[in-house]
């Protein structure tokens, strides 16, 4: 059976195995695997030339998996090369003292794992070159519950604070941002780390609330250990 003439939308292509040597190589992908990869692309790309106009900015090269729910897409920036996987909620809500500032920024090549979920009142800034993992919470405010005569559902937003996370900064999965935080330049936030309060450049920080566990060091240019701060709630 002659495969190119036959079937020659199949497409058996080797890759080299990572660190392997140049001659060894990899079984080739399925063809339906193939083929699928190829049109999940091209929905993307129809999916994201569909929804570009209706955000405040697109920056070229960005692209957004569908499935994706979003509100108030008028006050999001997007940068060029973003790429918002699948299954995330997107959403900024209007406040009495709206700007024209963008409340939702998304800066250059940042990748936005799949169910992410980003809420912005005021104003959530992602630095260039971010990358959060899956499941992601981010939100610059919550929910006003003083009154106890009224469901928390009614009662509106509280503790609006803006939020930013720092260029080339990783946030692992699960991870969850709380309002008023910022996160510096070049951190590693771990998974299901609840972050509640800033972060300094050049850290790593775990669990809930987060903690600074390892910094950088410039004299010695290596991660060096914290120690804990007995005093820390």
């Amino acid at each position: 059976m002659n495969l190119d003439g036959d079937f020659g939308f199949l497409n058996f292509q080797t890759q080299p195995r990572m660190g392997s040597p140049p001659d060894q190589i990899l079984m080739p992908i399925g063809a339906i695997e193939n083929k699928l990869l190829q049109y999940a692309r091209l929905r993307t790309r129809l999916f994201t030339l569909l929804l570009s106009s209706q955000f405040k900015e697109m920056g070229a090269d960005a692209r957004i998996s569908p499935p994706f729910r979003f509100y108030g897409l008028n006050q999001m920036s997007i940068g060029k090369g973003v790429i918002i996987h699948r299954d995330c909620w997107l959403q900024t809500i209007p406040t009495p003292d709206d700007s024209d500032v963008a409340k939702l920024v998304i800066q250059s090549h940042a990748g936005i794992g799949m169910g992410a979920s980003i809420s912005a009142a005021r104003q959530v800034v992602i630095g260039e070159y971010v990358l959060l993992a899956r499941n992601v919470y981010i939100s610059d405010h919550a929910h006003a519950f003083e009154d106890i005569n009224l469901p928390i559902m009614q009662q509106g937003l509280g503790g609006i604070a803006p939020v930013s996370i720092g260029r080339s900064s990783w946030l692992g999965q699960n991870a969850v941002v709380l309002p008023g935080v910022t996160i510096g330049q070049h951190c590693v936030i771990g998974a299901n780390s609840v972050v509640k309060s800033s972060i300094p450049d050049y850290a790593m920080a775990v669990g809930a609330p987060a903690r600074v566990v390892k910094q950088y060091n410039a004299e010695t240019g290596r991660w060096e250990k914290v120690k804990p701060n007995p005093k820390a709630g």
